[in-house]
């Protein structure tokens, strides 16, 4: 089930929203958004439900452990094994494949006599995202920054938490501990302004923005041989502008459901295209992967202590593991290398690009970002190299199919991204014209969802 589907829009939604406000405890909200998380996630795939409930409850008792015991190795063992389990999984089913291609690969380029297979693994729906939430969580119980719960239906509740199970944000317990705990005293009227307004500007970026540039550039980028030069940096830029409006119109959304229930789901994205350099893109780029990646990867590697060879060892694993995290591809983990090797160089010069106008380095970081969304685009290396020699070798060709509304989707797109606020940034006050403006925009997403195919956000296959 999608954010921008009539099935949940009619729904799955108003359902789900008029139960939760008849229902006054809390633990009855917390079976009821458990339930209807299940429920939402086994639109796709019934079977893996028992997939996420087996994480959610080793889990669970290894938090309650952790919370019960002070002995190091009872704690060490409360740690290491859910972590363990939970990284198996996701490396069984996201990266099997993967695995069993590389080696053969590798076996051929040897000629070694041996082959390996194994039936097709199906990749679950989200479970880079739940499996985060498990993990830090446990991780958090160890190092004692949060205190486990007893509730075990406020913890499922909390990895199953329909608005963000999917595609993130990836949602620490301790940023939403406290609103789970007073979800029985939330205030409807409160949270109805401002999670519509969030979920309406959500979906106008993916429907009315990132699926409107999808369907000009996907067409194009399924033969990148036939780009000309001009064309092959408009899809560039059509992707760039595409990625962000659909994960960040899923971020907002998510956002926004989690106000209609007295939720508050942190910010994922802060204008990420004006950064000034690529550290400070990071910042503002998914903040919630990464700031784990930091706190959970990067930090307990040595971070920036030691000698500096130390610390750039640090950054480029961290960037590796983090391009591999999003795909069981070595295009992702080359872009992952591509932003380990830009945040290196930032540090070795920083002081020649600090001293660079603002606009000149805004420009320099977004070409450099630019860049590497061919890595993370393409389907192999030989599309990423075709690419990227029609970029920077002069080819004439056709233009664009639907070129016009195409470059007046990318205009309007490049004016937000590089000169307008972010969703968190608005005010979002429930004035009648601000009413009648969403009112406006979510007729216009509706009949667009009525009148073509429903894309999914592209975070999902992550």
């Amino acid at each position: 089930m999608l954010f921008n589907s009539l099935p949940f829009l009619y729904g799955f939604l108003p359902l789900t929203y008029l139960v939760f406000w008849r229902l006054k405890g809390k633990q009855s909200r917390y079976v009821w958004l458990t339930l209807t998380g299940y429920v939402f996630y086994a639109f796709w795939n019934y079977r893996f439900c028992a997939l996420m409930a087996l994480s959610t409850v080793v889990s669970y008792l290894a938090g309650l452990g952790l919370r019960t015991w002070t002995d190091p190795q009872r704690r060490r063992l409360c740690l290491i094994a859910p972590v363990t389990i939970d990284l198996c999984l996701l490396g069984f089913f996201k990266y099997a494949n993967f695995a069993m291609d590389t080696a053969n690969r590798v076996a051929g380029l040897l000629h070694l006599p041996f082959y390996l297979s194994g039936p097709e693994i199906i990749l679950p729906v989200g479970i880079s995202f739940y499996t985060f939430h498990t993990i830090t969580y446990i991780v958090d119980a160890y190092r004692r920054t949060i205190t486990p719960t007893r509730n075990f239906f406020e913890f499922s509740c909390y990895v199953s938490l329909f608005s963000q199970l999917v595609a993130g944000p990836i949602v620490r317990f301790s940023q939403i501990e406290r609103d789970l705990e007073n979800i029985d005293r939330g205030d409807r009227r409160a949270g109805w302004a401002l999670g519509w307004s969030f979920f309406t500007i959500g979906m106008v970026k993916k429907v009315l923005i990132a699926d409107t540039i999808a369907a000009a550039i996907n067409p194009a980028l399924a033969d990148v041989t036939t780009l000309s030069t001009s064309s092959a940096w408009l899809c560039l830029l059509g992707y760039a502008y595409q990625i962000y409006f659909d994960f960040s119109g899923y971020s907002d959304m998510a956002v926004g459901l989690g106000h209609l229930f007295g939720l508050r789901i942190p910010q994922n994205f802060n204008s990420p295209y004006q950064a000034l350099d690529i550290s400070d893109f990071w910042r503002r780029w998914h903040i919630s992967l990464s700031t784990c990646l930091r706190d959970y990867l990067y930090i307990p590697l040595g971070g920036n202590r030691g000698p500096r060879w130390m610390a750039y060892r640090n950054v480029m694993i961290t960037m590796l593991l983090g391009g591999l995290w999003h795909g069981a591809s070595w295009t992702f983990v080359a872009w992952g290398g591509y932003h380990g090797a830009l945040l290196m160089a930032y540090r070795l010069g920083r002081r020649h690009w600090d001293a660079a106008p603002a606009l000149l380095r805004r420009a320099g970081t977004f070409l450099l970002v630019l860049v590497g969304w061919v890595f993370f685009r393409s389907t192999s290396f030989p599309m990423a190299i075709d690419w990227l020699e029609r970029m920077f070798a002069w080819r004439p060709a056709p233009a664009l199919s639907g070129a016009s509304l195409f470059l007046l989707v990318l205009a309007v797109s490049a004016a937000v991204a590089h000169f307008g606020s972010n969703t968190f940034a608005m005010r979002h006050q429930p004035r009648p014209a601000v009413a009648v403006s969403l009112a406006v925009l979510f007729a216009l997403g509706l009949l667009v969802i009525y009148g073509g195919p429903r894309m999914p956000f592209l975070y999902f296959q992550f």
